[in-house]
């Protein structure tokens, strides 16, 4: 048994997984936590280093046995394993094993920022939007440096001095349980002076940025939805995003949601579409406009002589999916599963049920030989949906109280 199972739990696997199930488990978690699927969590990223750096530990035979006999402290000793200190450093912004910290450096003390931060905005599109395409414009607002003070947020000649609370750093400490038994700290950006480590007098504030060193300006954006993206898709504008001085201007990120749609459903590049074909139809074939496509085309189809359809046969259009990102002269192609409607009662009462019944194929015959016992049942009409509805009053065995022989013991009255 392992000193500590923290980084199992990380993954929620137990201590005796196997590399295949660690990997397994990784992935899963990795997909759900990803950043870009978690945009309005601020601590997607601090969580995803840390289903990281847990896989790159126990996914290594040799770190992995260090830490089951040793915890994050035998790691530092674990032979065969390299520099921890390095992988460490990479994923927990520069704690080691000895002084260990699930904890990732998103304020001042950390890596320098190259450029300004970016913008996530998610915009709505359909499927028809992203069959052909579409230009849109938007009316945004953006951080510019102030022109008035440079950039500086100062007024005249004023100087800032360095902030009291994190005496220059621009960072503080803070601890957060990571287990119920353990501890991290982490270097969080100081909330007195934003991160920059020193601060304005109110006199000495440029009078149009108020000593914040941006101000906020309208900005019209357009963006170009090309054939063929796909659902969470991004498009990114370079250097649209917000200025912060000394910097480079940060990117403005759309995120694509496609909405639903009542008639095609889309798997990569191919489409799928339900269509309804009458009894005539299904028997005797057709030729007509069978689907309205995304971009208002009729698509005939006509069927094959001799082909006879029963409702969930499934025809494929080649070439009249959606169109390849890229390359929209290529396309995927349509699915079409056939759905048979049958007549109503009106129409059978319309019509000479003799002769029809003289059309048709013959009806099944009696069981031969029949069964000893024959019961009537009565016939009532009813919905798939109710099948399953009684499970609920089915008691679950595991709720069964065992001995030690494995049989089940009666509960008290």
């Amino acid at each position: 048994m392992p000193v500590e199972t923290d980084l199992y739990d990380l993954l929620g696997v137990s201590v005796t997984a196997s590399e295949v199930e660690i990997k397994k488990a990784y992935r899963k978690k990795a997909r759900d936590i990803h950043p870009d699927k978690n945009i309005n969590d601020p601590g997607a990223s601090e969580k995803f280093q840390e289903v990281q750096a847990a896989y790159e530990i126990l996914s290594d035979p040799d770190s992995r046995a260090a830490y089951d006999a040793g915890g994050m402290d035998g790691l530092r000793g674990g032979a065969g394993m390299g520099d921890m200190d390095d992988l460490f450093a990479q994923f927990f912004g520069g704690g080691g094993p000895g002084g260990f910290s699930f904890g990732f450096d998103m304020g001042g003390g950390g890596r320098a920022r190259t450029k300004g931060a970016d913008s996530v905005h998610h915009y709505q599109v359909s499927l028809e939007d992203l069959y052909n395409g579409k230009s849109v414009k938007l009316n945004m607002e953006k951080d510019v440096v102030c022109e008035l003070c440079k950039g500086t947020g100062a007024r005249g000649k004023g100087k800032p001095k360095s902030c009291s609370t994190c005496e220059g750093k621009g960072w503080t400490f803070a601890t957060s349980h990571i287990s119920p038994s353990h501890l991290g700290t982490t270097r969080v950006k100081c909330s007195d002076c934003d991160g920059a480590g020193e601060k304005l007098k109110e006199k000495d504030r440029c009078k149009k940025c108020k000593g914040e060193k941006t101000v906020s300006q309208k900005a019209r954006q357009e963006i170009f939805i090309e054939k063929g993206m796909a659902d969470h898709q991004r498009i990114v504008l370079t250097g649209a995003g917000d200025e912060e001085p000394g910097l480079p201007a940060g990117d403005v990120v759309f995120v694509l949601d496609m909405t639903h749609h009542e008639s095609f459903e889309r798997s990569g590049n191919d489409l799928l579409t339900h269509v309804k074909i009458t009894l005539s139809e299904a028997l005797l074939g057709f030729s007509r406009i069978l689907v309205t496509h995304l971009d208002g085309r009729g698509i005939k189809v006509s069927s094959p002589p001799g082909k006879i359809f029963s409702s969930g046969n499934t025809i494929v259009l080649r070439g009249e999916g959606m169109p390849v990102y890229k390359h929209p002269d290529q396309k995927g192609d349509l699915y079409v599963i056939v759905e048979v409607e049958m007549p109503d009662s009106q129409w059978l009462r319309s019509v000479d049920q003799q002769a029809l019944l003289n059309l048709l194929p013959p009806k099944k015959a009696e069981m031969d030989p029949q069964p000893e016992i024959v019961d009537e049942a009565k016939f009532e009409e009813s919905d798939i949906v109710d099948f399953g509805n009684d499970e609920d009053d089915w008691e679950d065995e595991d709720e069964h109280d065992y001995d030690e022989a494995g049989e089940p013991e009666c509960r008290p009255q």
